[in-house]
C-alpha cells in the first residue's frame, strides 16, 4: 500500500512533569510493546523526523506514510489553545481525507470531552478511546495487559516475515 509505517504518534509535548510520563509512555513503552513485541513500525515526533528537516514538509510526509494515527488525550492537550501542528495535518487527513483510521488512547481521566477541538469530539463520539489504567496493573509493559489487546485491535495486521 506505498505505506511506511503501521502508525504515526501525536502526543502533546512539553517540559512540565506530567509531561514526563508521556514522553515516556511514547519513547519507551509503546516502541518496546508495538515495534519490539508486536512487529509494528511506528513513526514518532523527535525520533523519526530528523534535525535538519522542514518540520512541516516531514510531519505530512510521515502522516502520509502512516496507516494509523495513534492520538494520545492528555489534560494537557484539553487545555492547550493552539493544536500543534501535526495534530491539525492528522486531523485533516482523518476527517476530510477519510483515509486514515485515528486510535485514541486516553491516558488520563478527560471526563468531560467539552474543552477538545471539535474534531477530536466528534471521532470520539464515533468511536470512543481506549483508556489507559495501567498503573493499576502490575505489569504495564506486558502486551497481553486489555489496553494492549485493544490498542492491537485497532492497528493494521502485521505483516511477519517468515
Amino acid at each position: 500500500d506505498g505505506k511506511m509505517y503501521d502508525a504515526y504518534v501525536i502526543y502533546p509535548r512539553s517540559h512540565t512533569s506530567e509531561a514526563s510520563f508521556v514522553e515516556y509512555f511514547v519513547y519507551e513503552i509503546m516502541p518496546d510493546i508495538l515495534e519490539n513485541k508486536c512487529g509494528y513500525k511506528l513513526c514518532i515526533y523527535g525520533r523519526d523526523i530528523y534535525p535538519g528537516e522542514d518540520t512541516a514538509s516531514a510531519i505530512e510526509k510521515r502522516i502520509q506514510k502512516s496507516r494509523r494515527l495513534i492520538i494520545l488525550l492528555t489534560h494537557q492537550l484539553t487545555n492547550c489553545k493552539e493544536p500543534a501542528y501535526d495534530q491539525h495535518i492528522a486531523l485533516y487527513n482523518a476527517l476530510i481525507q477519510n483515509d486514515t483510521k485515528v486510535i485514541l488512547l486516553e491516558m488520563e481521566t478527560i471526563g468531560t470531552y467539552e474543552k477538545l477541538q471539535e474534531s477530536l469530539r466528534f471521532i470520539i463520539k464515533r468511536q470512543g478511546t481506549i483508556k489507559w489504567k495501567e498503573q493499576h496493573t502490575v505489569h504495564p509493559q506486558s502486551s497481553n495487559s486489555r489496553f494492549w489487546k485493544q490498542v492491537r485491535y485497532h492497528m493494521p495486521l502485521t505483516l511477519k516475515s517468515s
